[in-house]
């Protein structure tokens, strides 16, 4: 998996702010792909535990803004002069957590059929997860197939247990944010899953129409 960034504080226990790495982190930094809305992240918190959670928010650190002095270098030298000050501006990933993995121990990995989308060697927990992210954490990106073994429940049904979750604590972003996540598991879904996914997307689109009237 690829790391985008490292926790930096939380503003609650499942809303956490984590900073996108950039050339001094890392000798390839992540592009802007892989920190759009609605990305999937986990967060190593033990050997064989990570934190599951989504990219809800983002915000831009410039402390340059506001100073309306001479420029006396251009960006190329500063990154000679100064490097520090270019590492002061950066990006900035509101995550909120939806849950948590565990790897399971290698007979039961064995013992797991593959070829079923039951999380393979991971067992997946959707809700609050129980276990405090440190600061300083790298967040990983996670794959399209690791989101959907995320979200496979007994015998690979598809389960989102996080919903209310979402539409408690990601705010103004919480309906688009489940209409992104819908949309990144239509394509793996079987038609019975697809025609729930249907009915949860009539009732998002209610939400925002009875929202807007309320405007």
């Amino acid at each position: 998996m690829t790391r985008i960034a490292r926790i930096v504080k939380s503003n609650s226990h499942v809303d956490y702010v984590a900073r996108v790495v950039d050339e001094l982190d890392a000798d390839s930094p992540p592009s802007a792909d892989d920190y759009g809305f609605a990305q999937f992240v986990s967060v190593p918190v033990a050997d064989d535990e990570e934190v599951v959670g989504v990219i809800y928010d983002t915000e831009l650190v410039n402390p340059e803004y506001g100073s309306f002095g001479p420029r006396l270098s251009s960006r190329t030298d500063l990154k000679v002069l100064s490097p520090d000050f270019l590492h002061e501006q950066g990006v900035l990933l509101g995550i909120l957590l939806l849950g948590s993995r565990v790897r399971r121990a290698e007979a039961d990995a064995k013992k797991s059929d593959a070829s079923e989308a039951d999380g393979g060697a991971w067992s997946n927990h959707q809700g609050v997860p129980r276990r405090v992210v440190p600061v300083g954490q790298d967040v990983l990106r996670m794959t399209g197939e690791e989101v959907y073994e995320f979200h496979a429940g007994a015998g690979g049904t598809l389960q989102l247990h996080y919903f209310s979750q979402v539409l408690a604590h990601a705010g103004p972003f919480s309906v688009p944010l489940v209409e992104s996540v819908i949309e990144q598991l239509e394509g793996a879904c079987t038609p019975v899953e697809r025609q729930r996914l249907c009915v949860l997307k009539k009732s998002l689109v209610w939400q925002r129409t009875l929202g807007q009237s309320r405007l």
